[in-house]
């Protein structure tokens, strides 16, 4: 049914903002001198146009492009580091949307530093405004307000944060999610106070269950719980937030999306994949004994994987993604879709 789904979806161009980790990075990290977390490399981006790595963690596009496609654009929006090569040019640019995410980054200013310079989510906060004050000079004020108002801010964050936790810290202790809640909402008003009203926000999907996190596990290959409820623990506290950040700020609409329901349920019914352990690009055990890389041993059928490397969804499975997030129904998207917030109907 979601693929019908995505037959049928038409729809005006309307801008879009992107915030958020490796699952929306288009190539932001490409401009990062040091930063380890990498996806310039062959097999990544082997089913793209021309078949090259463009710094997606995927084996093609990822469920920012395919977001962007729904919502009317050729292309995907750029990476703001991309952006601010072109200086001449910038303020034109950016007014179809820019795209911010940065693999290996999360909500906590330190999350990501194992992988050297990444962009946290607060930084990419502050690129917003750069951008924001672009646009209104270019527009002016009342309509540069207008046209950021009706934009689309799509954030995709924190599983790093708690990949990061778990590895650095033995015990547990619910202070984490309470703070991680906490610079969340902050990070949230932030954008709301720079002019942003339209959210469409993905939990984190049950992380436990990434082919690395099976490895690492009880040897049977099952998911790690404490992990995925860790996860599922998050998306309560958002769940608190976003009606705060509506009732506080004027105009404010927003569109949750429950990864991890969405992505337990495909794992469970093993549908539309065939395959839900193992890493398509990899090698050794549930191929993800090592990093997807020139290497590494692919799987021919990349349709059937729901794990591209170690971490990341395929290309197949980002669009199924997508779909969903912009055209789905409650439990999965709620209390709207992605395209009833941003004002766009199917």
């Amino acid at each position: 049914m979601t693929m019908v789904i995505l037959l049928r979806i038409k729809a005006d161009k309307l801008p879009i903002f992107l915030f958020g980790d490796s699952t929306m990075d288009v190539g932001t990290n490409n401009f990062l001198p040091g930063c380890k977390a990498r996806a310039d490399i062959s097999f990544y981006g082997i089913g793209s146009r021309g078949s090259r790595p463009t710094g997606r963690f995927s084996n093609g596009y990822n469920t920012a492009d395919a977001l962007a496609r729904l919502m009317g654009h050729k292309r995907s929006p750029r990476p703001f580091l991309s952006l601010i090569t072109q200086m001449s040019n910038f303020k034109r640019n950016v007014l179809t949307g820019v795209n911010f995410a940065s693999g290996g980054s999360g909500i906590m200013d330190t999350t990501g530093k194992k992988f050297g310079r990444v962009i946290p989510f607060g930084e990419q906060v502050e690129q917003y405004a750069t951008v924001r004050n672009n646009i209104t000079e270019l527009m002016g004020t009342s309509r540069g307000k207008t046209m950021l108002s009706n934009s689309l801010f799509v954030i995709s964050v924190g599983s790093n944060d708690i990949f990061d936790y778990f590895e650095s810290s033995q015990s547990r202790s619910p202070e984490f999610l309470v703070n991680l809640g906490n610079q969340y909402e902050a990070h949230l008003k932030n954008l709301a106070r720079l002019g942003a009203r339209r959210f469409g926000i993905i939990s984190i999907p049950p992380i436990g269950c990434v082919p690395i996190q099976r490895l690492r596990g009880n040897g049977s290959g099952g998911c790690m719980q404490d992990i995925n409820d860790y996860a599922e623990a998050f998306l309560a506290v958002v769940k608190g937030v976003l009606p705060k950040l509506k009732s506080e700020h004027q105009g404010v609409q927003f569109s949750l999306g429950n990864a991890y329901l969405a992505t337990m349920s495909i794992i469970n019914i093993t549908f539309p994949f065939k395959e839900v352990q193992k890493a398509c690009c990899g090698n050794g055990t549930l191929n993800t004994e090592s990093a997807c890389s020139p290497t590494a041993r692919v799987c021919r059928n990349r349709e059937d994987y729901l794990f591209w490397d170690q971490f990341h969804p395929t290309q197949a499975a980002a669009k199924l993604a997508a779909a969903a997030l912009f055209a789905g129904s409650p439990p999965l998207v709620a209390p709207l879709n992605f395209s009833s917030v941003a004002r766009i109907y199917v």
